[in-house]
C-alpha cells in the first residue's frame, strides 16, 4: 500500500457516476477539499481535509466493498499528497463548469421524445421546490435550466439524476451546474416557468402540437436500462407523476381500499367534510360515519394506492381541534346502506380526469389553500370573506391561468387552512362552485 496521504486515488469510475456521488462515499470521514474527475481514465482524485478523514476511509473500505451506482470502486492512497489547483481545475472541467449552485444546467441527450417544462417540473421536484425552469435550443441540444429554493437540493439533485434517462432508453439528462445567480422567467408556459409566480402570462402564442407526447403517466421510473416501455406497470406510471419515485413510505403495493377513521369532532365532521379532505387523495366510493362509534368513520377509496395516499398524508393531521387516526379498516368495502353516504358518480371526485396532475398535487394538509373555478370579477375581499371564518388570514392573492380566476390564501396554521378546506370546498361563492386543495407553495 502507498505511503498515507490525504490524496484518495478512486478506480472504475464510470461515466454515470458524478462528482456527487464520490462526494457522498468520502463525506462521512470528513471534508472534502478538492476533487478531480479523470474521466478519460475511468478514475478520480479526492484530497481530504487531512490525513485522518483519509486512512479512516481507507480503513473502512478495506472491509466493506464501497460501491457507487451499482458499480464496483476501487479505493487506495494517492501518490499525491496534495492536488494542485491546476490539477483540481484540469478534473472539474471535465466533468462540470462550475462549483456547486441551486441552478442546474441539463442538457437532454438522445432525445427521442418532446420535453417539456411540465415534464421536467415532475422529474427534477422529489429532490425539492423547483423555483423556476427556462428550457432553450442550443447547439449543444435542448437544454433546460433548473432553479431550486437551495443548493442542497440542487446537490441531491445532481447526485440521482446526472446520467439517468427521463423516458426508457432515451432522453439522458447531462447536468451540470449554472454559473448563474438567479434565472428570469417572463412568461408560463411549455418553454419556462416560474413557480413562485403562477400569475405570469403565457404570451397569447399558440400551443404546438401535443401529438406525439408518450401518456405523462409513462414517463421512466429510472429503471435500469433496456427495460421495453411496455412492461412499466401502473406503480411506475404513478412514480413518475411524482417526479420518479413514490413519497418515501409510500410502497405502491397496498391492495386495502376501506380506511377506519377515528378521533373525529362529532359537532362538526359529516360525510361531506370528510369526503373533501379523502378526495384530495382518490376517488372517493363511499363513507360512512358510525352510529355506535360517532367519533369512528369508515371511507372506502377508489383502489389502494390512493387509500394509502390518504393514510401517509393525513395519519395525525388536524381537523376541527382533534388529531386524526387514519389506519386500514379491516373491512374491504362498505355495504350500501341509508347510512352510507354514495359517492361513486360524484362529480366532485377529482381523480376522474387528470389524473397525474392530481397525484403530482397530493401533499399533507399545508397553511396555504389555492381556490379555482372562480369568477371573472373576483374580488380578493370576497374571498376573504368566504373563508376567513375559519382562521386567521395571513394574505391572498389573485391571478389568472389561462384566462381562468384562481387564488391562493394563505393560513397562519394548517389546522386553520383544513377547516376552510372541507368546509368551503365545493361551496357556492358569487354563483361558482368553487374547488379547494392545499398549495404546496410556501409563501405568496
Amino acid at each position: 500500500m502507498a505511503e498515507a496521504s490525504k490524496v484518495i486515488h478512486i478506480r472504475n469510475v464510470g461515466q454515470e457516476i458524478a462528482e456527487a456521488d464520490l462526494l457522498q462515499l468520502m463525506q462521512p470521514f470528513g471534508t472534502v477539499s478538492k476533487v478531480v474527475m479523470l474521466r478519460a481514465k475511468n478514475q478520480a482524485l479526492l484530497q481530504m481535509q487531512d490525513i485522518h478523514s483519509s486512512v479512516s476511509a481507507l480503513q473502512y473500505y478495506s472491509t466493506v466493498q464501497p460501491s457507487v451506482r451499482g458499480r464496483n470502486v476501487y479505493i487506495q492512497f494517492s501518490s499525491h499528497q496534495e492536488l494542485t489547483t491546476d490539477q483540481s481545475s484540469h478534473g472539474r472541467n471535465s466533468d462540470q463548469d462550475s462549483e456547486p449552485n441551486r441552478i442546474l444546467l441539463a442538457t437532454i441527450h438522445h432525445m427521442m421524445y418532446p420535453i417539456t417544462v411540465e415534464v421536467l417540473h415532475q422529474v427534477f421536484k422529489a429532490y425539492g421546490f423547483v423555483e423556476k425552469i427556462v428550457t432553450f435550443q442550443k447547439s449543444a441540444g435542448f437544454q433546460a435550466l433548473v432553479q431550486y429554493q437551495s443548493r442542497q437540493e440542487a446537490v441531491e439533485a445532481f447526485g440521482a439524476l446526472h446520467g439517468r434517462n427521463i423516458y426508457d432508453g432515451c432522453c439522458q439528462l447531462d447536468i451540470q451546474y449554472s454559473n448563474l445567480s438567479e434565472l428570469q422567467v417572463h412568461f408560463n408556459n411549455d418553454r419556462s416557468r416560474d413557480f413562485t409566480n403562477p400569475s405570469l402570462p403565457t404570451e397569447q402564442r399558440p400551443r404546438p402540437s401535443q401529438q406525439g407526447f408518450p401518456d405523462p403517466g409513462g414517463l421512466y421510473a429510472f429503471q435500469q436500462p433496456g427495460a421495453p416501455f411496455a412492461q412499466m406497470g401502473r406503480a411506475a406510471m404513478i412514480a413518475a407523476a411524482f417526479g420518479g419515485s413514490l413519497p418515501p413510505g409510500v410502497s405502491g403495493t397496498n391492495e386495502r381500499c376501506t380506511l377506519i377513521v377515528s378521533n373525529l369532532n362529532t359537532e362538526q365532521t359529516n360525510e361531506d367534510t370528510l369526503f373533501n379532505l379523502f378526495s384530495l387523495y382518490g376517488n372517493i366510493v363511499r363513507i360512512k360515519v358510525l352510529r355506535n362509534k360517532p367519533d369512528h368513520a369508515l371511507v372506502e377509496m377508489a383502489d389502494g394506492f390512493q387509500s394509502e395516499l390518504a393514510v401517509h398524508y393525513l395519519k395525525g393531521a388536524m381537523l376541527f381541534g382533534n388529531k386524526l387516526e387514519v389506519n386500514y379498516s379491516k373491512y374491504p368495502t362498505i355495504t350500501p346502506s341509508a347510512d352510507a353516504h354514495e359517492y361513486t358518480n360524484s362529480s366532485l371526485n377529482r381523480f376522474n380526469s387528470n389524473v397525474v396532475k392530481n397525484y403530482r398535487h397530493c401533499c399533507a394538509p399545508t397553511k396555504m389553500i389555492h381556490i379555482s373555478a372562480l369568477s371573472q370579477d373576483i374580488s380578493e375581499d370576497a374571498i376573504l370573506t368566504h373563508v376567513s371564518e375559519h382562521g386567521s388570514v395571513v394574505g391572498t392573492k389573485l391571478f389568472e391561468v389561462n384566462g381562468k380566476r384562481q387564488a391562493l390564501v394563505l393560513f397562519e396554521s394548517e389546522e386553520e387552512a383544513t377547516e376552510a378546506l372541507v368546509s368551503k370546498h365545493a361551496s357556492s361563492l358569487e354563483g361558482n362552485t368553487i374547488r379547494i386543495s392545499f398549495s404546496q407553495m410556501q409563501s405568496l
